[in-house]
């Protein structure tokens, strides 16, 4: 977990309840300073090392995307190298660091920083497998992976690229969250069609959580996602947005584009259009018309006029 407080407890819950819905172990290790990709390894190493050896993954939060984790697994074997990462192709990666390898073998080769000319479409897909020997190149200090440790194991011919099939989206910005959400959606579609809603009031691809409840005459999609324990009352209609846990949207209200946070609540015949983000218990009044790019309300906020 990062050095911010405030998010502690939003980790431990969410620890606490995918540990008993998964029936697995969840071990955080907080920083108390930023430490970056490769920083924050050295710091959690007690946890990640054991007497097997066995390489360990590294994923990054604000990524969207196929996570064929078994087969980078198979590669990574096969190859014996001492790390392993997923790249993806993209149409623009001059805002990305460029990964220059070896067409036939997987072999990295070199990485090209946020490059001014096209040197390559493959970028970092931030999806790592790791020997337990990197930890032993990574001080504990603010240290990036991408920059710092990855060059080193590529310099000795022992870092190897698999090109990451399926989508891939940077979700660290609104807009990124949007687009990887309809992404994530179509995939859904194509590979588990069964756990997408169906029914009248349904339009395209649309994610419920099982304990959301929704009124009559609603219409839903698409590309929507509901969360747990929302109610979505009589009348609304949502379209291409996000309504996360908690969330009570009342009567004929519209929500079209736009990111809602947890426990928020949207008043009756109230709109939300053009990607309004609202944060953690956020009360936007009745017959409320909110229309501006990104206006973001930070937690416990309340709209009434």
């Amino acid at each position: 977990m990062n050095y911010q407080r405030e998010d502690l407890q939003v980790m431990l819950n969410f620890s606490k309840e995918y540990e008993k819905k998964l029936g697995i172990k969840i071990t955080c290790s907080q920083e108390t300073e930023p430490l970056g990709t490769a920083g924050s390894l050295a710091l959690a190493r007690d946890k990640l090392v054991d007497d097997s050896g066995a390489p360990f993954f590294v994923l990054n939060s604000e990524v969207m995307s196929e996570f064929p984790l078994g087969e980078l697994i198979w590669l990574h074997n096969c190859r014996r190298g001492e790390a392993s990462i997923m790249v993806t192709k993209v149409d623009e990666p001059s805002k990305y660091g460029v990964v220059a390898m070896e067409e036939n073998t997987g072999k990295v080769e070199s990485f090209v920083e946020k490059p001014n000319l096209c040197v390559g479409y493959k970028i970092f897909a931030r999806i790592y497998l790791l020997n337990p020997s990197v930890l032993d190149l990574i001080e504990l200090k603010p240290t990036s992976l991408e920059k710092e440790i990855f060059p080193q194991i590529a310099e000795s011919r022992n870092l190897y690229a698999m090109l990451l099939p399926g989508f891939w989206m940077d979700i660290g910005q609104p807009r990124g969250y949007m687009t990887g959400l309809s992404l994530y959606l179509n995939s859904l579609r194509e590979h588990y069609p069964y756990k997408l809603a169906t029914g009248p009031h349904i339009i395209g691809n649309v994610l419920v959580e099982e304990s959301a409840e929704i009124g009559e005459k609603c219409l839903i999609g698409p590309d929507v996602t509901i969360g747990h324990g929302c109610v979505v009352e009589s009348g609304v209609s949502l379209s291409s947005c996000a309504v996360m846990r908690g969330v009570h949207v009342r009567a004929n209200a519209h929500v079209s584009g736009s990111i809602i946070g947890w426990e928020s609540r949207i008043g009756q015949w109230s709109r939300l259009e053009n990607l309004s983000i609202l944060g953690k218990d956020v009360n936007i009044g009745d017959e409320i018309y909110i229309v501006m790019e990104e206006l973001c309300c930070l937690t416990e906020r309340s709209i009434q006029t």
